[in-house]
């Protein structure tokens, strides 16, 4: 098995201000763009309902979230709200057993005032980006089954994009630490490697990713790993035009050790992809541990982060753009993979 190369301690303080640095972009000035961002507690208004008079209460709870009721009971529950008689009673049920996930809430407030002050600060960036999208107007907070865990392109995730409201799934945010992760019930659910992402820090990228599918949805399916990861790099480059002064480490899943390794060996990456004819391998059992989610890297062993199509294609990305700065981010993304390669002499050493 490959392994990757530990770095020695005399780059330590090297990589520090490489990872620091981020893409390198200016954060434009958007203090004259205006955006009310209204942030609604779903969660308070749906766990307060009359559960003697359900009909009158989601009737109620509709009116008050239009748009989101319907998708909370219908998709993220599973329920159909035409049968009431077994709607109401895994309502019901539902409203019992997550009372204690309700309660410890309490504990990340301030975390939840920061998302939405993040989210907000991003939608401004968005709006200078992109003019003409249409921003979300709510940022939506809610307590949904554990089970639920929704899927970008560029990561798995609890946050979605509605109608016209943003939204995040508490169940999967209360910290890694949490009691209902570390239980026998949680790990079988979500192992470590995945229930170490569930903070609240994480809230405004999962957010931000939901929002950059949204104004980039996917064309046509990427076959090969070239094609994946500049699809998920760019999208990356994206997230941190948006997030420019979030980590790294948040935006990529990455420990900080994982993420030092991931620059560390980065040409050993790349050198793995060439003399092993990836890049433009389309059987996705021979590169599905590129492209996803888990403890490490298979083929490089317990030291490599997993999902380093994220990385690799940022990296892409980032030398494309340094060769070429004006190209837009319209002309970025409606560009073949090809060309973006060829174009970015991309070489890491």
């Amino acid at each position: 098995m490959n392994q990757f190369k530990k770095y020695p301690l005399f780059v330590f303080a090297f990589m520090i201000s490489l990872i620091s640095c981020n893409t390198g972009n200016q954060k434009p000035d958007v203090s004259n763009i205006h955006v009310e961002l209204k942030f609604r507690r779903f969660e308070k208004d749906f766990f307060a309902i009359d559960t003697n008079n359900l009909t009158v209460s989601i009737q109620q709870l509709d009116s008050a979230y239009p748009h989101f009721t319907s998708d909370f009971i219908n998709k993220l529950m599973g329920l159909n709200i035409v049968d009431t008689t077994k709607s109401f009673q895994a309502i019901k049920q539902f409203l019992h057993d997550y009372r204690p996930m309700l309660d410890s809430i309490t504990l990340i407030e301030k975390d939840l005032a920061t998302a939405k002050d993040e989210i907000q600060e991003a939608l401004k960036l968005t709006k200078y980006y992109f003019p003409s999208y249409k921003l979300p107007e709510e940022f939506i907070t809610y307590v949904g089954p554990m089970d639920v865990y929704l899927n970008t392109t560029i990561g798995g995730q609890t946050e979605l994009i509605t109608t016209n409201a943003l939204c995040t799934g508490l169940e999967l945010r209360l910290g890694e630490h949490s009691s209902f992760y570390n239980s026998m019930q949680g790990q079988q659910l979500y192992p470590q490697y995945m229930s170490k992402k569930f903070n609240p820090s994480s809230i405004s990228v999962g957010c931000m990713k939901s929002l950059i599918d949204d104004v980039f949805p996917l064309k046509r399916h990427q076959n090969t790993l070239l094609a994946i990861m500049v699809e998920q790099g760019r999208k990356m480059y994206l997230l941190d035009l948006l997030l420019p002064d979030k980590s790294e480490e948040i935006k990529f899943g990455y420990s900080s050790a994982q993420l030092k390794a991931a620059y560390y060996n980065e040409a050993f990456i790349w050198n793995y992809f060439i003399e092993n004819k990836l890049l433009f391998e389309e059987d996705l059992m021979k590169i599905k541990s590129f492209i996803s989610d888990g403890p490490f890297t298979n083929e490089f062993g317990f030291d490599s982060p997993s999902y380093l199509s994220l990385f690799m294609g940022k990296q892409l990305i980032k030398k494309y753009m340094e060769k070429f700065p004006k190209t837009s981010l319209q002309e970025l993304f409606s560009m073949d993979a090809d060309k973006i390669l060829s174009g970015s002499q991309y070489k890491p050493h």
